[in-house]
């Protein structure tokens, strides 16, 4: 298991991505997780949900992907979103990272940057990686800021990149060196 702070990093269960159910079908929860792919991403049956675990987790290839379970830690833990590692280049040795934090009672409050710092710090130190990069869409300040506090800077702007809400909008990308997070993490 991989714990931060406040959170364990759990292997995803069945339970788990029923859990997510709600969670995909809230608007908002699923627009700001989603961007621009948010017709394929909401308002999906439980079957759908269902299959996708089979398909996404049981039949997971760690050397390119892991996918885990944010929990909260403590006597009572909960299950409050969902984080991955993906496109792993083991030449370059990067890869991309991607969270969601489903649970709304949990936005806003350090649980995600926890999360992702517990998850940067296991690809920097378990995988020997050197790079991780995200992308999210310049209407979502909340992940942005919440990057900026394990560490990412801006490394480009990708100009009306995605269509939400009936408008076009930047994508963001942003980037992590081991050297930066490992200096930021001792600090």
């Amino acid at each position: 298991m991989i714990t931060g702070e406040k959170v364990e990093l759990r292997p995803v269960s069945l339970d788990d991505y029923r859990r997510a159910y709600s969670w995909r079908n809230d608007e908002e929860t699923a627009k700001l997780e989603a961007g621009s792919a948010l017709f394929l991403f909401s308002h999906v049956p439980l079957e759908y949900l269902e299959d996708a675990y089979r398909k996404e987790i049981l039949e997971l290839d760690k050397r390119e992907k892991g996918r885990f379970s944010i929990y909260t830690r403590g006597e009572q833990p909960e299950h409050i979103g969902f984080i991955e590692y993906r496109d792993v280049n083991i030449v370059s040795r990067r890869c991309t990272v991607g969270i969601g934090i489903g649970n709304k009672d949990f936005w806003g409050q350090g649980w995600g940057s926890d999360a992702l710092k517990a998850l940067i710090r296991y690809v920097f130190q378990t995988m020997n990686l050197r790079r991780v990069q995200l992308e999210t869409w310049g209407g979502n300040p909340r992940a942005i800021r919440a990057y900026e506090k394990c560490g990412f800077v801006i490394e480009g702007r990708l100009r009306e990149h995605s269509y939400i809400d009936g408008q076009y909008v930047d994508n963001i990308v942003m980037g992590l060196l081991k050297e930066d997070f490992l200096n930021l993490d001792r600090g």
